[in-house]
């Protein structure tokens, strides 16, 4: 018989997640159908001695079962990333700051022995909001700034703006701003001042009351949608703020969009990708560090996609055993 898989997920604590729609536990569910062994750290317990990359892990088993989704198979242990485990899933939740970046970096260390998904080496060199620049050419008019000056100038030329964090994650801190500029200034003091990075100013997109739909690649390839429409007054359209999804396909900009970017993901190791389009027609994000979606789209369209990401994962452990 095949040896098990061995996976360790580098995650958020599990007795905290919505397992209703939190799509690391789908991979985690789909990882132990296949025969996996699975364990979960925190990242806060990676350590890094004399070339070995540590993690104080336990195992666990799961299943689909409200307040009850989860059973440790043993008590916790210093494992070592590299001699015990097959495959390392980075999903803890951002902010993407150094803390962020730092255990990405000790990660990038297992190259060669340990698959970690996706590649920590090339998360740090996409981060949503930067990685997206590359494909400009179908975003809305964008503005990467922190000076008044600027910001006004570009309020002034588009009218009512959506001011957001570089780094932020689920909706979170997102602000609009109305046609007369009100609460700019202050608005771009508080920014400065809680952020060292500029931010994000795009024009609002009165589209986005039809819904912000989120697509999901594995390996460079399409792998499902789901249109997500925000809730009862918000522009907001993240399921974490409200939102709710509904079923969706691509548009011919959706298509061209995803065949643009999708041979860069596959030759960046970025194996599960979340992008993010407005009106059928806006990019705004690329999400590499911890996307999510795949629960809603895989109810709505009867798919699998966490068996498509391991499949894919599989495939790249093949060709790294190949050599």
């Amino acid at each position: 018989m095949p040896t098990p898989l061995r996976v360790a997920v580098q995650m958020d604590p599990i007795e905290s997640i919505n397992i209703g729609g939190d799509s690391t536990f789908a991979l985690m569910l789909s990882a132990q159908a296949r025969g996996a062994v699975l364990w979960t750290y925190h990242v806060r317990t990676l350590a890094w001695e004399d070339g070995r990359i540590t993690a104080h892990a336990r195992a666990v088993t799961v299943r689909r079962q409200p307040g009850d989704h989860y059973e440790w198979a043993g008590e916790p242990q210093k494992i070592d990333l590299a001699a015990d485990i097959d495959v390392v899933l980075m999903r803890q939740d951002p902010p993407f700051d150094l803390g962020y970046i730092s255990a990405a970096l000790l990660l990038d260390r297992l190259k060669g022995t340990t698959l970690v998904v996706n590649d920590p080496r090339q998360v740090i060199n996409a981060p949503e909001k930067m990685f997206v620049l590359d494909y400009a050419r179908f975003m809305p008019p964008t503005l990467v700034a922190r000076t008044l000056s600027d910001v006004r100038d570009f309020q002034r030329r588009h009218g009512s703006v959506v001011v957001k964090p570089l780094h932020g994650n689920g909706g979170k801190a997102i602000f609009r701003i109305d046609e007369h500029g009100t609460n700019l200034a202050a608005l771009t003091e508080l920014f400065t001042q809680v952020w060292p990075e500029p931010f994000m100013v795009q024009p609002f997109l009165p589209e986005v009351a039809e819904g912000d739909k989120r697509i999901v690649l594995v390996d460079g390839v399409f792998a499902g949608a789901i249109n997500r429409r925000p809730g009862e007054g918000e522009f907001r359209s993240n399921l974490a703020q409200g939102g709710y999804a509904e079923a969706a396909t691509l548009t011919a900009r959706e298509e061209e969009i995803c065949a643009a970017m999708g041979p860069e993901l596959a030759k960046r190791g970025l194996v599960f990708v979340g992008i993010d389009v407005i009106g059928g027609k806006w990019l705004t994000e690329i999400n590499v560090t911890s996307p999510t979606g795949i629960v809603a789209i895989d109810r709505f369209n009867g798919t699998d996609t966490a068996g498509r990401i391991w499949d894919a994962i599989e495939a790249r452990l093949a060709r790294q055993a190949a050599g």
